[in-house]
């Protein structure tokens, strides 16, 4: 199986890295493919709304940024995870800008090979999460009709058993 997880986060050792590192652990160890790509880290414009990847573009988005490593390893992905910290009650606005732009890759279909989603989300609070679950069950889950492996939240200081949690499941990716 090839996954790919896009981390919302800008702080490479924070919790949710070391939520995203225990899944690749787990995933890798069961023998699957794990991309991970820190959105921070790109330079991925917002969705202009041209309407292009709808018309002329037939699904390809007019702008060239680093949005175009996405799409391709996107293309060949079986599951996407996304990792965030929530910032007023939202994943990161790095990671919305990357989600923004999916707009031309499920157009005119989802990519064929992704069927499985996930979602990693740290906050210092453990009522936080409305938003960006809201987002992952509709858009993800339902929208694109992605199996759901799972929901992960961590209040605080990432823990033992989440971190335990998210590397047996990420061990079922086969």
């Amino acid at each position: 199986m090839k996954v790919l997880v896009l981390n919302g986060s800008p702080r490479p050792n924070g919790n949710t890295a070391k939520m995203v590192e225990a899944f690749r652990e787990g995933a890798e160890s069961a023998g699957s493919e794990v991309v991970v790509i820190d959105v921070f880290k790109k330079q991925i414009h917002d969705c202009i709304a041209c309407e292009y990847c709808h018309t002329k573009g037939l699904g390809e988005c007019i702008q060239k940024d680093d949005m175009q490593e996405v799409y391709d390893v996107l293309k060949e992905a079986d599951m996407l995870v996304l990792a965030s910290p929530i910032y007023y009650h939202g994943i990161s606005g790095q990671l919305k800008c990357a989600i923004d732009r999916f707009y031309s890759a499920a157009y005119p279909e989802r990519p064929a090979r992704l069927k499985k989603a996930a979602m990693f989300l740290s906050s210092g609070a453990s009522d936080q999460y409305d938003g960006a679950v809201y987002s992952f069950e509709n858009d993800f889950l339902g929208y694109l009709e992605l199996e759901n492996m799972g929901l992960f939240t961590c209040a605080g200081n990432v823990s033992g058993k989440v971190l335990s949690d998210i590397r047996a499941m990420g061990e079922t990716c086969r």
